[in-house]
């Protein structure tokens, strides 16, 4: 099944993309996905598996890139990414969400809160670093 990524264009960033702060609940996908940015897209990952958890570690790392998912128990990805966004080492990097509510409203609601880009979960393994890189680079041309 294709998968769609849906840009915000009213952002804008750098063009260097090699950290990148990756933040999930489910032990599965995290590693699908860690592994995959690792391996496929060459990207030094640190993988979280709750927001508070992001929160203690994030800014240290110094990510180019935020991808949360939205749906996390306790803390969801909208809260971690505006609690993410006081620390002032991370306050203006772009962030991607993912998510399984596809629906143009939640996807809209998403971006309104400073994504750059939501990618439909399930997604494809094999095509999910170039979609992150494309996020990146509209977002960096934007």
């Amino acid at each position: 099944m294709p998968q769609t990524v849906h840009i915000n264009p009213a952002q804008n960033g750098s063009s260097a993309l090699q950290h990148l702060l990756y933040i999930e609940d489910e032990p599965g996908i995290q590693e699908i996905v860690k592994l995959t940015l690792e391996d496929q897209g060459q990207f030094t990952v640190l993988s979280c598996n709750s927001g508070s958890e992001a929160i203690a570690m994030g800014a240290a790392f110094k990510p180019d890139l935020i991808l949360l998912d939205v749906m996390m128990p306790g803390m969801d990805g909208v809260t971690t990414l505006k609690a993410l966004r006081q620390i002032p080492e991370l306050a203006s990097t772009p962030a991607i969400f993912m998510t399984a509510k596809n629906d143009s409203g939640e996807i809209a609601a998403l971006k309104a809160q400073g994504a750059i880009a939501v990618i439909a979960k399930p997604f494809d393994p094999f095509t999910l670093c170039d979609e992150i890189r494309s996020a990146w680079h509209l977002h960096s041309a934007g």
